[in-house]
């Protein structure tokens, strides 16, 4: 792991670059990855920086590949990532649903680019479907959704750790804007943070003695269906025990709310910006912010919806991927008025939000 005084100091730079640092300040072993825009730079700075501190790197024929090659790693011990965007986060489903099934602490970092097929390489929030829920399983992930090259770093940093504590894959969902444009952040020391080294050890392989823990088998192929009921009984329960443990979100209001603006990743920092100018006006506004997207902050949303009157407006880059996820969680709070703004594969600025805003509540 790079020293602290290397790492305790303000930079400049692109979102990818912070990846790539922030997996490196993490202590992550290799990188396995294809090239497709907008991630392409993460590889290109992980190659760069990675053998100065005796980590490796391999681009692979393409996005199967990095992802069978990173679990290949992950069950050798090594703490691996990838990342990805677009038409290659659709090809990693394969082995992320492997990696599901076999409870295998995989990294994937996606910065999202315009959809469906090739379609933009430029901007989107369209991934979010793919990444929560992408394989033919039961999207048992980790998913958190960053909104500034500060949370870039933290939670590329917190994904090693998350995965290996709890051994479920786990996502940095980030987005073509954040991965191509600069800006300040804090490098820092993950140990001065409270993160210790990553929690890592060899999953296939190890010698245990008598007494200890058998020796484990890893399975993703069975041949009746009851064998695959109790195997994966198991994962959904660890999973609901870990959801409460695992959530995240972000709130800024308070009681007496006329209206909750729901927005994740980079359109939930327009959207902050916009309820913080209103609610200087004296507009009872309030804001709420899912950072992890799976699983989603359910109970923390209801919340948030009582305390506005239940009254919602929800802002994606998208055609209402996140809007499901809230009228999934809001389902259980009763009815909602519901308000959308959604525009699929195209940047949300706070003047459209506070714009959207000012119509919600007059209407």
């Amino acid at each position: 792991m790079a020293k602290a005084a290397e790492l305790e100091s303000r930079a400049f730079i692109t979102g990818n670059e912070v990846v790539a640092r922030a997996a490196l300040a993490a202590g992550a072993d290799c990188m396995f990855g294809y090239p497709i825009t907008p991630q392409n730079e993460i590889m290109h700075h992980w190659r760069r920086l990675a053998p100065q501190q005796g980590r490796l790197f391999m681009q692979t024929e393409d996005e199967l590949s990095a992802g069978f090659a990173t679990i290949g790693a992950v069950i050798g011990g090594k703490a691996c990532f990838s990342a990805t965007a677009g038409p290659g986060t659709v090809l990693f489903q394969e082995p992320l649903s492997m990696a599901e099934m076999m409870r295998l602490p995989v990294v994937v970092v996606v910065q999202q680019r315009g959809g469906p097929s090739t379609a933009t390489v430029i901007y989107s929030q369209q991934e979010l479907n793919l990444v929560c829920f992408g394989g033919n399983g039961e999207g048992l992930r980790l998913v958190y959704s960053t909104g500034s090259h500060q949370e870039l770093y933290d939670y590329t940093i917190k994904a090693f750790h998350m995965a290996w504590r709890y051994r479920f894959p786990t996502f940095v969902l980030g987005d073509g804007y954040q991965a191509k444009m600069r800006e300040p952040l804090q490098l820092y020391d993950p140990a001065e943070r409270g993160f210790g080294p990553i929690p890592k050890e060899p999953i296939f392989g190890s010698v245990r003695g008598e007494g200890e823990k058998p020796l484990l088998h890893l399975r993703n192929s069975f041949s009746v269906e009851e064998e695959l009921s109790e195997v994966l009984g198991r994962h959904l329960e660890d999973y609901a025990r870990a959801a409460p443990e695992l959530v995240e979100h972000e709130f800024l209001g308070g009681a007496g709310g006329e209206l909750l603006v729901v927005a994740h990743g980079i359109v939930g920092r327009a959207a902050r910006q916009a309820v913080r100018e209103l609610r200087a006006a004296g507009r009872r506004v309030n804001f709420f912010r899912p950072i992890t997207l799976r699983p989603f902050p359910e109970e923390a949303l209801r919340q948030a919806l009582e305390m506005s009157g239940g009254a919602v407006l929800v802002a994606e880059s998208a055609q209402g991927q996140l809007g499901k996820l809230v009228r999934l969680a809001a389902a259980e709070w009763g009815r909602p008025r519901y308000r959308t703004l959604y525009r699929p594969g195209v940047g949300i600025t706070a003047e459209d939000i506070a714009a959207e805003i000012e119509e919600a509540i007059l209407a």
